[in-house]
């Protein structure tokens, strides 16, 4: 059971679905990459808000991995969810679906992790809720969100790599 100050991943959970358009593609008809990173924006923020209850602004875009193109006329799925919270963001991680509605296939277009900061009514950043993962898959991509964070933090400049002791221990296993 979870209180006020605790959610889990499935609270947050958000499935948005566009439709790609003539005007949402590039000249080989597929959808170009900065629309759909739009779209994800979109679905990434509601899915933190949803946790936190609270407006949200984007703090960090990272691994977008492009698998598959989407092309005119397929329909777009984004599933979102928050992945892990600290003190006043959350990761969000997204799954993105092509779906083909006309041959009547689905297939994996890409993945990514946004990161965002939970706003109060002053503009500045506010504590959420933590999380607790319930499924192996939400506990894997929970303890793998401390790892990312202190990537995310080495390449913004804002902490010393000898600082991130997730990945020194990722990296310089300990020898018994």
């Amino acid at each position: 059971m979870t209180t006020r100050l605790e959610k889990k991943p499935s609270d947050s959970h958000v499935v948005m679905t566009e439709l790609v358009l003539p005007n949402d593609t590039n000249t080989y008809g597929n959808l170009m990459g900065g629309r759909l990173m739009y779209w994800m924006d979109i679905a990434a923020a509601l899915a933190a808000m949803k946790h936190c209850a609270a407006p949200v602004v984007t703090a960090s875009v990272d691994n977008i991995s492009f698998e598959s193109p989407i092309k005119l006329g397929n329909a777009v799925h984004i599933e979102a969810r928050v992945t892990r919270s600290f003190n006043s963001s959350m990761e969000v991680h997204m799954n993105v679906w092509g779906e083909d509605p006309t041959q009547q296939y689905r297939y994996k277009s890409n993945e990514a992790y946004y990161t965002f900061v939970a706003l109060d009514p002053n503009g500045k950043p506010r504590p959420v809720p933590s999380l607790i993962p319930e499924t192996e898959d939400e506990k894997r991509l929970f303890d793998g969100a401390l790892r990312r964070r202190q990537i995310r933090l080495i390449l913004g400049g804002k902490m010393k790599p000898e600082e991130a002791e997730e990945l020194k221990a990722l990296f310089n296993p300990q020898t018994p």
